[in-house]
This record gives C-alpha cells, structure tokens and sequence, in this order.
C-alpha cells in the first residue's frame, strides 16, 4: 500500500487556513508548483519517494504545513526540507536518546509530534515551516514497505487530495517482477475521461510502468471553476507468476528472499466458534454491523466445516454446545440465533474463550485434516468473572496449548488492544482493529474471508546449515489460500541453495546462486541492497512481533536487535525517533515517531503468516 499526496495549509497570524482550489493558482500564498511520487516495486518490496516543491507567493512570511498519509506498515528512511537551497535533513536516532533532544527544546517553549494515527491502514506524517516571502521550499519524505499479498492481490493505494491545482503532477510507478506478471490493473475513485488521457501504462514479461501525468486543465471539475478533481484514490493492484511447486527464491549481494505461495492446493474444513460480545458498550450501530457480518459469514461457510457461535456478556450463551456442521438447515438455526442478539451487561472474556476451547475440546467425529480456530470479537474491557487481563491471557494459553489458532478484533478504542494482541499472537492467530466506520461490517467480513481458505498447516521451510545465516521466521502455524509466506537471509558461499518444505506435504527446490543474481543485473531502477534491506525489514517486524508475547528478559533482548538493526539500516520503526530541525528562530526541533495501534505497536501480520 502507497501514501496519501501531500496537503498543504497556509498559516497567518496563527489562523490556520487549509489552501481551498477556490480561485486561480495566482492567489494561493503557498503554491505547489510541482508534486511528484516516485515508487520502484522490486519484488515486493515497496521504495517510495514523494518530493513537493512550494513556493510563497505572498509578499510576507507564511507558514505551510506538509502532510502525507503513508502505511501503516511502512517504515520512514528519511526526510529532508530544503529552504532557498540549504537543506535541513531528518537524523534517526534511538527513541529515548531523541525524546532527551526533544525534551531539551519543548523547555525553551517548542512543541513537537510529526507522526498519528488516521485510519485503519493509514498514518499521517506532518511538518510545517515559515517561509519567507518569494521562498521556495523541496519537501521530500522516503519510506519503504514490503507488500503483503492477500486475496490473491498485492495492492498499492495512493491516496490522492493536493487540495489545489498543481502545474507539475505526476505519479510515477515502476514494477519489477522476476517471476512475471501475471495480472495488472489500476483502479481511482476519481478517474474521469479527461484523466483517463492522462494514464498510461506499459507491460512486459516482468516489468510494468504506471503513469498517472494530468495537466491542470485536465485536473479541474471543469473549465470555469479552478477546483481539482484530483481527491481520492488511486489503485494499482498485481499478482505475480508461480511456476515452482516450493516456491521462488531471488539473491542480490549475498542475501536471498523466498516466496512461497502454492496453487490448486485443496482447501482444508474448518472447525470454527464465534465468540461474539454483546455487553452493554456494543449497543447500538456496533451490534448491529456485528449481527450484519455474522449474517452474511454464516452464509459463506463450507458444507464441510463445523461451526458454533457463543455470545457473552457477564453471562455466556451458546447457540449448540457442540459443533455441527454447516449445513443449510443449521445455518439457518445460527441465523435466527444472531438475529437476537441484544447488548447488554457487563464482558467476560474469560468464561466465553474458556467455553469455546471446551466445545473444541470435546468435538467428536470431526474431519481428519481439518483447522480449529477461535474468532473472539469484542469492544471492551474485561468487567465480570476474571477482570485480570494476565490471568485470562494464562488461562487461554494453558486451554489452547497450541491445538486450536485464536483471532482477536478489537472493536474500536475502548478496548484493550495490548491485551487482544498478546492472547492472538501466543495462541497461533493475530488481532486485528476494527475501526467504527459505516464499514465496520464490511471489515469484519473481509477478515473472514482471509481465514477462511487454509490450505496448509504448520508449515517449516528448511536450508542447510551451512547454506544460510541470519534466518527471519520459517515455523508457520497456518497458510490460507490467496496469502504468502516470505522467508529472508544470508547466503553463505555455496553454489546451490537447496529449500525444503516440510509439513504432512514436502517440497524440495534447488537454487542456483550465480544464476539468481544475473536475474536483477542492469536493472536502472532496481534500488540498491533492496533484498538486504526486505530481510532487514522483516527481521525487524518479527523481532518486535514475537516480542509481544515474550517474557521480560527475552522481550528486552529482542527489542534490542531490532533497535540495532533499526539504527544501522535507517528504519523509523517504534524503537526510534527521526529528528527534524529547521530554520533558526523556528521551533527547532520536531520527533517523528512510529505510532501504533496499542500504544506499544502492532505490526498488522498477514493472516497467510500466522506463527507457532
């Protein structure tokens, strides 16, 4: 997923005036002259460059703010602002020692705080200087993201709103894929036909180009009114060839990455239990969506899976006290019962999960190759029966022991996110934030349909020894259909690397070093290490994942090397800080952190990767 384009304010007398297209380009005191997003997608892995150019038309100072919204996912590598040809660039420093420099300043008077939360998928990155009067201003942010494929797509979103017309605008999207592409399209919530002229887009074998180049008339509502069609977003969505059964592996300079995503393989039944909060803080829209979702996820069931639903407050309530299958009869009887459903009451979480690993437990006659999952959707904090989120978290664990995957969604900002996550991520699942937008119940089904197709369990990926070092995780609990498993290392000196699966399925593959690093040679706009940096990425993302769960000691010396790694690879990631300075006389300096959804950080796995 790629960024939002840049919104511009103008401030005067500390009136904060967002730039609004109502007239000619001429009477916009902060013009952007030239707004441009550079994006090279190698194998995944996502290189983004947005440089804006402003220039103060006024006749006196005036302050522009700069704003982007990028991925959740992606980790800022730099920033830089270069006023009247002097650039004040962005320094990544360990959080603590930068919250002391930033301390330092918020003293003498200064306030700072570049990065929040805005969404779902999205964060906002946000800085504004003073700009004297005729000055020009390059603001110019980097970012980088691996691409996770899920539903069968990898997708870019560019969410495009300048807030004005921009003379030289331009969206520029290159994609090198070695193992071919298979599928391609752009998409815009905004695309008339006059813009339309103004995309082009080229493919071959393994390369695409995407350019999206309007001119100003062809950005306007129409040709009276200098307003901009240009607020919304912009879609590129691709998926890539899969010839090798066990997958593809590509090499550059002595690090290596491994794609493994199988085709046509039979999707395992389910044995699934909704456990479903209907305390007193879900009434309203929130139990509404939730009885919509349920309504529409009962319908897409399997006949061969077996499924319950148990709802709580301070009580708990079982539709069956055992699985059935998922007929259409008892489809239909699970239907009426979510029909039912009412808020009310206070939330035990405990006794709910505790009742929904009883009936898993004591399942009978369930298919042999089949997955066992838990979906657990609440909105608070746990009030009645066991209120020590430590305790619940224990007891699940000792309940699971490792049989059944748990999903967490957290319904909103009341709930207690850290505590979803941890119980997820200790359970073989994930959690996940459901935010209360009209498409809540759209969120919950999509959910759904990521988990809703395993097609392999506890998977290992297995190199010799003496091949590879430096190895990101290669134990998985579970592979749904549509997803990817990315594994990344070191390549030692060896000729051949040879790769094993192993599950109740093994699969063996052989790789030719020499001839996988010929694959990304003369490629122009290849970014350098960019597989050195994919493996620092996702070792960083694992540390801090597996983190989570850990106990104090190890959770320490986990954070730790993901901190090292943060440093020595240039990562904003939740251990570090991005100090911006600017102009003397100016609030000097700013932090840009790694925001995240629990206040400690969520790290959003995809559901095609869920761990042991």
């Amino acid at each position: 997923m790629e960024p939002a384009l840049p919104v511009y304010n103008e401030k005067r007398n500390s009136s904060l005036l967002l730039v609004r297209p109502a007239a000619a380009l001429s009477v916009h005191a902060i013009e952007i002259y030239s707004l441009r997003v550079n994006c090279r997608v190698t194998s995944r892995f996502a290189h983004t460059v947005i440089t804006s150019k402003i220039i103060n038309r006024a006749n006196e100072s005036r302050e522009a703010t700069f704003e982007v919204e990028l991925p959740k996912t992606a980790f800022i590598t730099n920033f830089s602002m270069s006023i009247d040809g002097k650039v004040y660039p962005g320094i990544i420093k360990e959080k603590a020692s930068a919250q002391r420099e930033y301390d330092a300043a918020v003293s003498q008077g200064q306030s700072a705080g570049l990065v929040k939360i805005t969404g779902r998928k999205l964060e906002q990155f946000h800085v504004s200087v003073s700009i004297a009067a005729a000055s020009k201003v390059t603001f110019e942010l980097v970012y980088e993201e691996l691409l996770k494929r899920q539903l069968g797509l990898f997708e870019l979103l560019i969410k495009v709103r300048p807030q004005q017309l921009v003379k030289h605008f331009q969206i520029d999207v290159h994609i090198f894929e070695p193992q071919g592409i298979r599928f391609l399209e752009t998409d815009s919530t905004f695309m008339t036909n006059e813009l339309t002229e103004a995309l082009t887009k080229v493919q071959n074998e393994t390369k695409a180009h995407i350019l999206f180049k309007p001119t100003v008339d062809q950005q306007k509502v129409n040709p009276e009114l200098d307003e901009t069609l240009l607020n919304g977003d912009f879609l590129v969505r691709y998926d890539v060839k899969r010839v090798a059964t066990a997958g593809d592996i590509q090499i550059v300079n002595g690090y290596f990455v491994h794609y493994f995503a199988p085709q046509e393989m039979p999707v395992f039944p389910k044995n699934v239990i909704f456990v479903i909060d209907r305390s007193g803080s879900m009434a309203g829209r929130k139990i509404e969506q939730t009885r919509e979702a349920l309504l529409k996820i009962l319908q897409d069931l399997r006949p061969e899976d077996h499924f319950s639903c148990i709802t709580f407050n301070n009580k708990v309530s079982e539709w069956k006290s055992v699985l059935l299958q998922a007929t259409a009869e008892n489809v239909a009887s699970a239907a009426g019962f979510v029909q039912t459903i009412m808020a009310r009451g206070g939330t035990d979480i405990n006794h709910a999960l505790l009742t929904a690993v009883r009936v898993l437990d004591k399942a009978e006659r369930l298919p042999e190759q089949s997955v066992s999952m838990i979906i657990l959707l609440t909105d608070g904090q746990p009030t009645s029966g066991e209120s020590k989120v430590e305790v619940i978290q224990e007891n699940i664990q000792k309940a699971v022991n490792g049989k059944y995957a748990l999903f967490c969604l957290g319904f909103g900002f009341d709930v207690s996110y850290n505590f979803l996550e941890k119980m997820a991520l200790s359970n073989g699942g994930i959690a996940r934030r459901l935010y209360e937008n009209a498409d809540a119940a759209l969120q919950l089904q999509g959910f759904y349909q990521e988990v809703a197709t395993p097609i392999l369990m506890k998977i290992e990926m297995r190199y010799p020894e003496n091949a590879v070092e430096g190895l990101t995780k290669n134990n998985f609990k579970l592979f749904f259909e549509g997803s990817e498993i990315i594994k990344s290392g070191a390549v030692l000196m060896v000729s051949f690397l040879p790769l094993q699966h192993g599950s109740d399925l093994t699969l063996k593959e052989e790789a030719n070093v020499k001839e996988k690093e010929q694959v990304f040679q003369n490629q122009s706009y290849i970014f350098g290490n960019f597989i050195e940096r994919l493996w620092a990425y996702l070792t960083i993302q694992q540390l801090l994942e597996k983190s989570i769960s850990a106990q104090e000691e190890q959770q320490k010396a986990l954070e730790a090397r993901a901190l090292e790694l943060s440093l020595q690879y240039g990562f904003v990631t939740p251990l570090t800080s991005m100090v911006v300075t600017k102009p003397t006389g100016q609030q000097q300096t700013e932090l840009a952190n790694k925001p995240t959804e629990a206040g400690k950080w969520v790290l959003n796995s995809p559901l095609g990767m869920c761990g042991c």
